[in-house]
Order: structure tokens, then sequence, then C-alpha cells
């Protein structure tokens, strides 16, 4: 059994760590749905009272975070269990990041309010398409791998992480900032360069997520020896 697998039933053994748990993968589904829908918004132009509502789910998110901040911390100030400690470390460090993932969702719906019009990916850039796509496709990848328990699955979106979008952002950005990318606009301009740095961010996040699937707590969101 993997040292994930042995967290999760130790957080599923215990009142508090299992309602913690429980609460964690609530956090992060409501990540990906504001997520799905600020981009929904961003490449339909919308202006309108949903978005602010939207950004509100963030709140949300944070109030899940405290929750569980809570609950492992009540937990180990009763137990005197050292060996689950782990745990609470990893629940910890898996909702910093889904918090992160909902500030960073909350970035591109301020996009969507303030873009004169339409953004909308495809018709703009291939490669910013392409990262779209990809973060789109990590994040409901990312959310199975959790929920499952699934090192094989984690394993195969990191190896796929570097190789993949990050690179891809970085290029969007130095292009624009060169002037080797033009663009109709500086509007337009400015709003792809940020919606790409966004989506990196939301990527970034997310493999560290992952991380907690396969590697000792000292190298979550980090790679190990063996990665390297």
């Amino acid at each position: 059994m993997s040292i994930f697998n042995q967290l999760v039933s130790l957080w599923k053994s215990k009142d508090l760590l299992s309602q913690a748990w429980d609460e964690s993968l609530e956090m992060i589904n409501l990540s990906n749905t504001m997520f799905i829908s600020a981009i929904k918004y961003l490449k339909k132009g919308e202006k309108s009272k949903k978005i602010k509502k939207l950004k509100k789910t963030d709140q949300e998110i944070n109030d899940f975070q405290k929750s569980v901040r809570k609950k492992v911390v009540t937990h180990f100030s009763i137990s005197k269990n050292l060996e689950e400690l782990p745990s609470g470390l990893v629940l910890l460090s898996i909702v910093v990041d889904v918090e992160r993932l909902g500030d960073y969702t909350k970035n591109i719906l301020d996009l969507a309010i303030h873009y004169p019009g339409k953004l909308i990916s495809e018709e703009l850039l291939t490669e910013l398409n392409d990262i779209e796509t990809e973060v789109i496709s990590m994040f409901e990848k990312t959310i199975k791998a959790i929920e499952n328990k699934d090192e094989r699955a984690a394993k195969e979106l990191l190896s796929t992480y570097k190789k993949s979008f990050a690179s891809v952002s970085d290029q969007i950005v130095n292009s624009s900032i060169s002037g080797n990318q033009t663009f109709q606009t500086q509007n337009q301009a400015a709003a792809v360069t940020l919606y790409s740095r966004y989506l990196k961010r939301v990527g970034a996040h997310l493999k560290n997520i992952v991380t907690t699937v396969v590697n000792p707590y000292e190298y979550i969101g980090f790679k190990t020896p063996k990665q390297l």
C-alpha cells in the first residue's frame, strides 16, 4: 500500500480527519466547477451579475480551507499518535493549493469582466487554446487521481506536466513581450498574456496536488530524485 493510500486510510478511520478529507474533495470539485464556468464566461464575453455571483464561490472555497484546518488542528490537539501527523500535513498541503486555484480562477473572471469583448482562445492563438484544453483535462484527471487514489494516473500526469503547457505558456508571454507575436490590439495582447499565465499557475497548483498521491511529504510540489 502506498503512503498516500495509508494516509487516506488514516483519514477515513478518524471522525475529524474523515470529515476534513470529505471537505477537501468537495473543495477541489467546487474549484473545478468555478474554473470551467470562468472559461465559459470569458469565451462568451459575459459581463453580467453571473460573474460576480461566481466570484463569491471563492469565499466558499476559503471557508472549506478554514474548516479543514480547524478539523486537522483539533484532531491533533487531542490525538497523541505522531504516526498520523503526515496525514494531516498532506491534507493541509492539498487545501492550500486548492485555495490558490480559486484565486487564479478569480483572476480569469476579472479578465472576463474587463476585457472588452469575447476572448476565444481557438480564434486568437493555437498555443493558447492548447494550454486551455490541457489544463481543463488536467483538472479533471487530478480530481480522479485523488478520489480514486490512483498512483499510476498521478505518475502519468507528472510525467507529462513539464513537457506540455508550462513551457508553451512561457513562449506566449516571451513572444508577446518581445514583439515576435503580434495582436490586433494592445488589449488583446495583454489579455492573452495574462490568460496564458493564469492557466500556467492553475496547472502548477494542480501538479502540486498530484504529487501528494505519489511523493513523500518533503517532496510535495517537487520532483523526487528518481523523477529528475
